[in-house]
């Protein structure tokens, strides 16, 4: 049984997390600031979808500038 659930768990550690941790944390802070924005009854919906091309354009620089040196 342990070994079902360490499995399962590191499924979804790889799916979440993937290659780049950066991106995943990236998308956590986005959703807990548009969470305390809408809270605080602020329309903040545009977050989201203008986090994610962002987050790309930081990792693919970031892989790029890695990969020539």
């Amino acid at each position: 049984m342990t070994g079902k659930l360490s499995a399962f768990g590191r499924f979804w550690y790889d799916f979440v997390v993937g290659d780049d941790w950066r991106i995943a944390a990236g998308v956590v802070a986005a959703v807990a600031v548009t969470y305390v924005a809408t809270h605080h009854h602020h329309n903040w919906w545009w977050l989201l979808p203008a986090t994610a091309p962002l987050l790309l354009a930081a990792s693919l620089l970031r892989v790029t500038r890695r990969g020539s040196e």
